[in-house]
């Protein structure tokens, strides 16, 4: 089978990153297109791909199967859009906007043209988390008692430059980290009854922030946050425990129902989600078995609730 052909919007750390790691397997970029066009050239001559000068230009030019999208949370949904009403299927990254109308109106447009658009969240590509949902479901710890999930890194020490130090990228803890745990629990457990959110928001952003999710019988609670380095993911039932030390990107699960204990192993990469991406456009699927358009739309819906519970607003929302 031929290679699948990427169209680029963005040539930044993520886009760098997806590249060296899909490269490696059945795909090729063949186009880029991104406003820094000194970054965008070196980019294209590095993977052998066409820069083009206007995204428009890019959409209009042909030659891919499908347009990854790897700009600043802000442009998700306008790129997605764009490439969507053209008729081109789009993996886009991870916040797919940055609230649930920018996100319904992308579903919407994916329904409405019969296209394929899914988020780029790997974690839910991922063998190991497909593995503890399955595990679960199948009662193998017993009913749910208890979810504790903690993810934290030194953002706060990036350069205020940085996309996700500034308001006006809707930068901060929640969109960039904080959907990594919201994802997880809505994914494992569906939508909760109850949303409770506290954090600190400083110049513009937020720093942290403490959700719980209740749902019948247990809570999730999860702690995200810009200081520290930290991750876990502990689930507690009556009959076990699963331990997953780096849920977002596991490469092992300690799964311990009754009196065993079983180690789960498997690859999170962009490399699979890109492929399984690429397998469900050339099925002409519209939507991800994998991520549906209600859990992107749900997601969302969590995290604007907490950004409401915060009193967090963006600078570009003000003006609405």
């Amino acid at each position: 089978m031929e290679k699948f052909r990427w169209a680029y919007v963005g040539s930044g750390s993520i886009a760098k990153n997806t590249a060296r790691n899909i490269t490696w397997g059945d795909h090729v970029i063949t186009a880029v297109y991104s406003r820094n066009a000194a970054k965008a050239g070196a980019f294209a001559e590095k993977y052998g791909a066409a820069v083009f000068d206007s995204f428009d230009e890019m959409l209009s030019s042909g030659g891919f199967d499908g347009v990854y999208i790897a700009t600043p949370h802000t442009s998700h949904s306008s790129y997605s859009l764009k490439a969507l009403r053209a008729g081109k299927p789009v993996l886009c990254e991870k916040p797919a906007g940055v609230s649930v109308k920018e996100i319904e109106e992308v579903i919407a447009t994916s329904r409405d043209n019969g296209v394929y658009f899914c988020e780029a969240m790997w974690t839910w590509f991922s063998d190991v988390a497909l593995t503890v949902k399955k595990k679960i479901a199948d009662g193998a710890i017993g009913s749910v008692k208890k979810v504790r999930i903690d993810y934290a890194f030194p953002g706060i020490l990036m350069s205020k430059k940085s996309r996700l130090l500034m308001p006006e990228t809707a930068g901060g803890a929640l969109l960039d980290i904080g959907i990594y745990p919201v994802t997880y629990c809505y994914n494992l457990f569906g939508y909760p009854r109850k949303i409770t959110c506290r954090g600190t928001v400083k110049n513009g952003i937020d720093i942290c922030e403490k959700i719980i999710l209740g749902y019948d019988g247990f809570e999730c609670t999860l702690n995200t946050s810009l200081k520290g380095l930290r991750e876990s993911c502990k689930i507690t039932g009556t009959g076990g425990k699963i331990n997953i030390p780096v849920f977002h990107m596991a490469q092992l699960a300690v799964i311990k129902s009754g009196k065993k204990t079983q180690t789960v192993t498997g690859r999170t990469d962009y490399l699979t989600e890109f492929t399984r991406a690429a397998e469900e456009i050339r099925a002409g699927k519209t939507e991800s078995c994998y991520i549906s358009h209600s859990s992107t739309e749900n997601c969302m819906k969590i995290l604007d609730e907490c950004r409401r519970q915060m009193g967090l607003v963006y600078p570009f929302e003000k003006s609405e």
